[in-house]
């Protein structure tokens, strides 16, 4: 298109950078304010003229929108990075086996199940209960004194004959139960259950790993990982 005042040829469409909306561009917002502030100045009252603190407060006020928008501008931009970090982060965790809250004994390794837990404060006697599927306790650990703090145990299953009508060599519903005391009284436990990362993914709530008992674990509800 020839320009008829200049002569100038004008391209459309390729290469046009496209226009910021002057409705959320900070830039256009303050660039309003400036031009509705020299129209007041200009058709102000001589009589009653705008004093220079009520002046201040006003570009005072512009400047914090701006500044409000270019921050929110920036977040947006952070949450972005840091959700591909998650991403990235989250395929790292594949086959990596992690520490959560729960009560069900690990998957066997030639027949041997693993799990943990926290004890609030020391105890003088910790004995772990083997449940199965039923609710039968069908075997007991004794780990007998132990202090505050983190504990890991492991369970024997070669012994285990299964429930009626049960697969013996199917573990995948024992669960556990910790007993501690100190003397007379009870000491409280968390039972942490560990389970292999077959899977991840994000959502609004940040990164989510699939185990491979079936279940969905936020990432930020992992005890530790091994």
């Amino acid at each position: 298109m020839i320009n008829n005042v200049t002569g100038n040829t004008q391209t459309k469409g390729a290469g046009a950078s496209p226009k910021a909306d002057p409705s959320t561009d900070p830039a256009a917002a303050q660039d309003r304010f400036l031009t509705l502030l020299v129209a007041q100045l200009a058709h102000q009252d001589p009589m009653n003229p705008m004093d220079n603190a009520q002046m201040t407060s006003q570009m005072a006020q512009i400047n914090t929108v701006v500044g409000i928008n270019q921050l929110n501008s920036t977040m947006e931009a952070m949450s972005s990075q840091f959700t591909s970090m998650q991403v990235l982060q989250g395929t790292s965790m594949i086959g990596r086996t992690v520490l959560s809250a729960g009560d069900r004994m690990g998957a066997p390794v030639e027949k041997i199940s693993t799990a943990a837990f926290d004890l609030e404060g020391s105890a003088g006697d910790v004995q772990v209960k083997i449940i199965d599927a039923s609710g039968k306790v069908v075997d007991t650990v004794k780990l007998g004194s132990l202090d505050a703090g983190r504990h890991y145990f492991a369970w024997d299953s070669s012994t285990y004959a299964g429930a009626p009508g049960v697969d013996p060599h199917s573990l995948s519903g024992m669960r556990f139960q910790v007993e501690a005391v100190n003397g007379t009284a009870k000491v409280a436990s968390t039972t942490l259950s560990p389970n292999m990362v077959v899977a991840t993914s994000t959502s609004s709530s940040g990164l989510t790993l699939e185990l491979e008992n079936g279940e969905s674990l936020d990432y930020n509800k992992v005890k530790a990982v091994f």
